[in-house]
């Protein structure tokens, strides 16, 4: 390998709920640009694509990115579900980083549906056959969707185990939301209060409210991903760059452990954090901010424990001192998170990216976090894979 790859420029549209928004390839397009603007670039120096999509045609990046530029150049569509943008940052660093290329850009989008999200193909096997069947064995309740079983009993099984109460998961909603009115990207920015989100509609009695659940959301994001030479030669920002990165995809504890957390990931998670807190020479408590995929507030206080954050079981203790937000041990979601911000599958891991990028720099304006030297990026997809990255101002 050679040097760390950098990132040069970031870019991202305003995310927005299923029926608002723009077509996907005039959002992704916008997003590139826009990254491509951010790290002063033109498209001609990108030498490979890889874009990220879960719900399209194949050659979905292709339609977005000839709007940008028609160049000949190498494109990789990708699809691991919710951690697909991450995906499509693993592959651009990858390529940086053996010396494939100099410079490649990541990419992700989607264009969603009002509703839950569900398989589109129906005449062949789902891959999540054997997720749902353990799903069922384990929580039962098959009138609720999916997903929400899915995190909502990765969530009832904290709360059985440690005691954990439903108002600490409404903290984390409330608190995203403080964060999200920050943030003028954000999709939903009105403060709600804990006691707002217990009020809300109850999806799953004692155990979820609708405010504790992300929405469907469309939205583009993108990342100029370059070598420090490269940089160097054009006059690029190369203050921030990828310090270690993991992906990892389930373990037989998945199944095995007949638990839901392990179900929605929480070794998976834990397996990348560990790997890169190696790879970096670093722990868990060296890092200043974190951009964590809480896609429901149940999975946020899972990923405390499996990103290192604190110890297993003290995720409750974690939230109800503040250390997961400004002036506690890490400002977590700074952006609002998933919840907040909103989750259009191939572009939250870009998004985070985006956040990450602009604290390192100093440029997150009223969410900006202290003296940020490194950060953390968590990115789950059920079915399953996690990326997790750590980023250092350099």
């Amino acid at each position: 390998m050679t040097s760390k790859a950098c990132i040069t420029g970031v870019g991202m549209v305003p995310f927005q709920k299923p029926g608002k928004s723009e077509s996907y390839d005039v959002m992704a397009a916008a997003a590139t640009r826009s990254a491509l603007a951010d790290a002063g670039l033109d498209y001609d120096k990108v030498q490979q694509a890889y874009v990220g999509y879960v719900y399209g045609d194949s050659t979905c990046g292709q339609r977005a990115l000839y709007q940008v530029g028609m160049t000949g150049i190498p494109m990789v569509n990708v699809n691991n579900n919710c951690s697909t943008g991450s995906s499509a940052l693993f592959l651009a660093r990858q390529a940086v980083e053996s010396g494939a290329v100099d410079c490649a850009l990541a990419l992700g989008f989607e264009q969603m549906q009002p509703g839950a999200i569900g398989a589109m193909f129906r005449d062949r096997v789902s891959p999540f056959a054997a997720f749902d069947e353990e799903t069922d064995a384990l929580v039962g309740n098959p009138e609720i969707p999916l997903a929400l079983r899915y995190f909502g009993g990765a969530g009832k099984a904290h709360m059985d185990e440690f005691g954990t109460t439903l108002e600490t998961f409404a903290k984390i909603r409330a608190k995203a939301s403080r964060h999200a009115a920050r943030n003028p990207v954000a999709l939903f920015r009105q403060e709600v209060t804990a006691d707002e989100v217990l009020a809300a509609q109850v999806v799953w009695p004692g155990v979820m409210t609708k405010l504790m659940a992300c929405p469907p959301t469309c939205g583009a994001a993108a990342a100029i991903v370059c070598s420090k030479d490269f940089a160097d030669r054009h006059g690029l920002d190369s203050s921030v760059r990828i310090a270690a990165q993991a992906m990892t995809t389930d373990g037989p504890e998945t199944f095995n452990a007949h638990d839901m957390r392990e179900v929605v990931g929480f070794s998976m998670a834990r397996r990348a954090a560990d790997q890169v807190y190696e790879a970096a020479g670093i722990g868990p408590e060296d890092v200043d901010v974190v951009e964590l995929h809480d896609c429901f507030a149940q999975n946020e206080l899972i990923t405390y424990e499996a990103l290192g954050l604190c110890a297993r079981g003290d995720g409750g203790k974690f939230v109800d001192d503040g250390d997961n937000t400004y002036g506690g041990k890490y400002v977590t979601n700074p952006s609002g998170g998933l919840l907040s911000k909103g989750h259009p599958l191939g572009a939250t891991g870009l998004a985070q990216c985006t956040e990450l990028v602009q604290q390192l720099r100093g440029q997150a304006d009223a969410r900006q976090v202290e003296g940020a030297r490194l950060a953390l990026q968590h990115n789950l997809g059920l079915g399953g894979a996690c990326v997790v990255t750590l980023y250092e101002k350099a």
